[in-house]
């Protein structure tokens, strides 16, 4: 089935015509064809090494893979699941995916195998490539899904069939040449909602998207950015996979956070692409040790470029240029920091429905602030309320043609003229540049009329070492809303104290909660301890890491 031009349901600006996905990739082939595309650190006895893959080799690889998919019936538009973290694998599926003209489906790795027989079956999907040590669990999945031809492991492994041993010597396969408003990518949204949903979108979107980035975040051939988006999210697939590969850059992917900085030292990274966990973790590092020492503090205070000169020439060497950071908020506080010591931090801000990224920050703008547009890009801020504050609306060529099979969902997240509803709350400045104050369903409404914004206050509890996690939510109390809050605490660091249970806990996390609020307005803290919950195991999250708030909120938990 081809997914073609009568999904759009928001009119498109200009007669702009913007390459396909297959297309811009075979452009990059022709260009840099030897240049080092991938690089996937591995672990071999001990020791550190890095496979590299070329332009042209993954793009020969793909085409290999691209006939055997052919050969068992792959046509353009049917749907091909990728379900695994980003490896050699992951990449040539997806490019070969694209070259056949069919529609790339990426699964969040964590998903459990009634969710995912779910989404398959939804999408009609007719192959799945799954990590190897999951092949076991999902290769029933060929019986029980209808039209789910193989079940096909993206890494060599023991009783599996694995993508490289279907790879033939001399594919054959005619190269599709899709319509730019053809279906490319089918992504399920996952996370704190708990009402996944599939996010079409096309290559005018994708494309659109990666030409608005790359003129605003500088990347050239010579830049090796190392990231920890997965790719199975948009964020990852678009602005840390594709984005590079669209200038000749090369792309590295690691989840190891402990060896983060020793992968950097040794690729040359010139940007790291992650997400604020990183940053605040990086942050909290550094704080630490410039309070140890008096000379470093002295630094900070009076010459915060130089003892940045030092940091970066120590951690990341003189080559690196800066940060991005999206997929969440990033604390003001932090962006602050690093940008005092002359650490460039570029934040940016979007959705999965807009392919993703709708805003920018410059690597030195005004801590808070994700930035202007995108070019191409419009927003607008939807009734705004005294301080300027409403419900951020955008437009342009990167925005989703629809809900898969949910026109109803579809018609509900835009406006008449053509508006995508996001859901955000912010407000733009004079420049143009947006501020967020969170989500618009998880804003707490006080009875005075006052607004709290969860994550605001959740950044403050947060940082009681202690605390290891924390959720705040309005709950009623008389019959009126309240600010309140579940906490994980780190028991660790509280049975060094001797405190080992849920009641002392609360009586002890309640103290520090205290001293933490007088950074807030009164009106934004919890009242009493009343409004405080203490849980004995970690919140359930999502792979991007944030609470799955909806298991959470108005259900009764253990005190």
């Amino acid at each position: 089935m081809s997914t073609n031009k009568r999904y759009i349901t928001a009119p498109v600006r200009g007669e702009r015509k913007y390459p396909t996905v297959p297309a811009f990739l075979a452009r990059a082939v022709r260009t840099y064809g030897d240049r080092v595309a991938l690089r996937l650190p591995l672990s071999r006895e001990g020791r550190l090494l890095i496979q590299e893959t070329t332009y042209r080799e993954l793009w020969n690889l793909a085409g290999r893979l691209a006939g055997w998919l052919y050969a068992r019936g792959v046509r353009e538009g049917d749907r091909v699941a990728i379900m695994a973290k980003p490896s050699l694998g992951w990449a040539v599926a997806f490019v070969a995916v694209q070259r056949l003209g069919a529609v790339a489906m990426p699964l969040d790795a964590g998903l459990q195998v009634p969710e995912v027989q779910r989404l398959l079956v939804e999408a009609e999907a007719s192959i799945l490539f799954c990590a190897p040590d999951r092949y076991q669990e999902f290769a029933p999945l060929t019986k029980e899904v209808s039209g789910l031809r193989d079940v096909v492991a993206l890494e060599e492994a023991v009783d599996a069939l694995s993508l490289w041993q279907v790879l033939p010597e001399e594919p054959a396969f005619p190269e599709a040449q899709p319509d730019t408003e053809d279906l490319a990518v089918l992504m399920y949204t996952s996370g704190t909602t708990g009402d996944s949903k599939g996010v079409m979108l096309c290559h005018r979107n994708i494309t659109a998207n990666l030409e608005a980035i790359l003129k605003v975040i500088r990347v050239g051939p010579e830049d090796r950015v190392l990231t920890i988006v997965p790719w199975y999210h948009i964020y990852g697939l678009t602005a840390t996979f594709l984005a590079p590969l669209w200038v000749g850059a090369s792309v590295t992917y690691t989840d190891d956070y402990r060896n983060l900085l020793t992968i950097g030292q040794k690729i040359g990274v010139t940007i790291i692409i992650a997400v604020p966990k990183l940053y605040h973790a990086l942050w909290r590092r550094l704080s630490e040790n410039i309070q140890a020492s008096l000379a470093r503090r002295l630094l900070y205070r009076f010459a915060p470029r130089i003892l940045g000169k030092l940091v970066q020439k120590k951690l990341l060497r003189e080559q690196f240029r800066f940060f991005v950071s999206g997929g969440a908020p990033l604390h003001p506080e932090v962006a602050g920091a690093l940008r005092r010591l002359g650490l460039g931090v570029m934040e940016g801000y979007g959705l999965t429905e807009t392919s993703p990224v709708l805003c920018v920050s410059a690597p030195f703008d005004p801590p808070g602030t994700v930035g202007r547009p995108l070019p191409g890009v419009q927003i607008k801020v939807d009734q705004p309320d005294a301080e300027g504050l409403g419900e951020v609306l955008a437009r342009g060529p990167n925005v989703m043609l629809g809900y898969y099979k949910n026109p109803k969902r579809t018609r509900e997240v835009f406006t008449e003229d053509g508006w995508f509803r996001t859901g955000d709350l912010g407000r733009l400045d004079a420049q143009g540049r947006l501020y967020l104050a969170g989500r618009k369903k998880n804003m707490i409404m006080l009875e005075s009329g006052k607004k709290v914004y969860p994550e605001e206050v959740e950044w403050e509890l947060a940082r009681i070492p202690e605390i290891a996690e924390v959720l705040v939510y309005e709950e009623a109390a008389q019959g009126q809303p309240r600010v309140a809050a579940m906490v994980y605490p780190d028991w660790d660091l509280l049975k060094q104290q001797g405190i080992e249970d849920l009641v002392q806990a609360r009586d002890f996390l309640w103290e520090k909660i205290k001293d933490a609020q007088q950074n807030l307005a009164p009106f934004k803290r919890l009242r009493d301890k009343d409004a405080l919950t203490v849980v004995d195991q970690p919140f359930e999250k999502s792979t991007k890491q944030e609470i799955k708030r909806h298991l959470y909120v108005n259900k009764p938990v253990r005190r």
